[in-house]
């Protein structure tokens, strides 16, 4: 799934140095403000340039508008500056003093649910839209969901215009109770609401005083102070082998390199591991970083791995540790959603990428669908449609060493595609021992 980078927007770039990174995707209802607070955050943190904002004050008062519309910083499609809607992902970047950011600006209406899908993918945090007036609705709930199976540790309830209800608690916390509550039944556990106004600032960057009963962080805090990455060496190695190095050199005859990505976890020289899917045992004889030879290297770093035995290895390859491997079948089950017009059906041939590998594959079975109202995956066997979330089982022409998606994200996920076009028909969640 392929993301479209919109260009129209300047953003003040980085000059404070290396940060700690968060990646996180703002999701909501069409009409829910989810531009305006996306503009209002670039604004509010001084991440838009002084002849962009004069463009956008410039456009406001072209629509009749006294203020600046801010939902113009991120709007920069034509089609959406026309229709007033968001109908693609686009990635914003900023920073402030303590954090540097990566937005996923992804779309509202429920037919580019697949589009939420793309942008939370690499997120570790959801931002999720509710306009006060409406509370918590069907796709409120959709965007949950995705975010959910995507794993996302992270989700923020930002509940917008609560200028049009006169700042009400009581609607505030009625919202924030009923999603805490749904979204907890999916097993995410790190929820955190947020009273705002995106259009006048509201608990955006500053603090509201006109919530004056609400002690939580405003948003930015929020942003700022949320945890993010993890600690490599809690994570067992995944390494999936992208090129096979034999330089045809007088020089390096003998030499023979795995190179890839680090996808989890640590390897040292010394090693014991095992190559996946063959099952082959060998030992880490040394590291090659970009700039010689290492002792270790960690995820996501990128490196060439030699070994100490002559170990029949190809692209595709994973390389993993030998006390704690993937799990190797030609059967692989997951939970998939829909990102194309043609159906996901049993019988389908498709073409399965998990990591460096692609095989060829045939859908063996649908056996749910998640029902959007109950937040439940509930029997189901006919073809799953466009954003459809679904389970399915998918025979593999050979095998794949795939982990479960809820413990190694990277080595978890898995994509269908059109074996005669080559287009992505599904993003895949592998599911793994459960």
């Amino acid at each position: 799934m392929t993301a479209i980078q919109d260009t129209d927007v300047t953003l003040v770039p980085d000059q404070t140095g290396p940060h700690e990174l968060l990646r996180f995707a703002t999701a909501g209802s069409v009409d829910d403000g989810k531009s305006t607070l996306v503009g209002r955050l670039l604004h509010d943190t001084k991440s838009v340039l002084a002849d962009t904002l004069a463009a956008v004050e410039r456009a406001s008062r072209a629509k009749g508008l006294e203020a600046a519309d801010l939902a113009l910083l991120t709007d920069g499609l034509r089609a959406e500056r026309e229709q007033g809607i968001t109908i693609d992902v686009a990635y914003r970047y900023f920073s402030t003093a303590s954090r540097s950011f990566v937005l996923a600006d992804t779309p509202g209406h429920v037919e580019y649910t697949r589009n939420m899908v793309t942008g939370a993918s690499t997120a570790e945090l959801a931002l999720v839209l509710v306009d006060a007036r409406n509370g918590v609705v069907e796709q409120t709930r959709r965007h949950a969901a995705a975010a959910a199976l995507l794993v996302v540790r992270h989700i923020a309830l930002a509940v917008n215009k609560m200028d049009l209800v006169g700042f009400d608690r009581a609607v505030f916390e009625s919202i924030r109770d009923e999603f805490v509550s749904a979204v907890r039944s999916l097993g995410v556990e790190d929820v955190v609401a947020i009273p705002l106004s995106a259009l006048q600032g509201d608990n955006v960057v500053a603090r509201s005083e006109r919530t004056p009963w609400y002690d939580g962080p405003t948003l930015l805090e929020h942003l700022e102070a949320v945890p993010v990455g993890g600690d490599p060496a809690l994570e067992p190695l995944r390494f999936p082998v992208q090129y096979v190095l034999r330089p045809q050199t007088d020089e390096h005859h003998d030499y023979r390199g795995y190179a890839g990505r680090v996808a989890h976890g640590v390897v040292r020289v010394g090693d014991r591991v095992v190559v996946q899917p063959s099952g082959r045992t060998t030992t880490v004889a040394a590291i090659d970083g970009l700039d010689g030879p290492l002792d270790e290297a960690f995820a996501p770093q990128s490196v060439t791995l030699r070994l100490a035995d002559d170990v029949d290895i190809a692209r595709g390859d994973l390389v993993a540790a030998a006390d704690d491997s993937a799990t190797a079948s030609q059967d692989l089950v997951g939970d998939v959603c829909v990102v194309s017009e043609r159906p996901v059906a049993p019988g389908d041939r498709v073409l399965v990428r998990h990591g460096t590998r692609t095989v060829r594959a045939r859908v063996q079975s649908v056996t749910a669908r998640l029902d959007l109202e109950t937040l439940e995956h509930l029997p189901y066997s006919d073809p799953l449609r466009l954003n459809d979330i679904g389970t399915i089982t998918v025979r593999l022409a050979e095998p794949v060493a795939a982990d479960d998606y809820g413990r190694l994200r990277r080595t978890g996920a898995f994509l269908l595609v059109d074996d005669q076009e080559g287009s992505t028909l599904a993003a895949g969640m592998a599911v793994v021992g459960r």
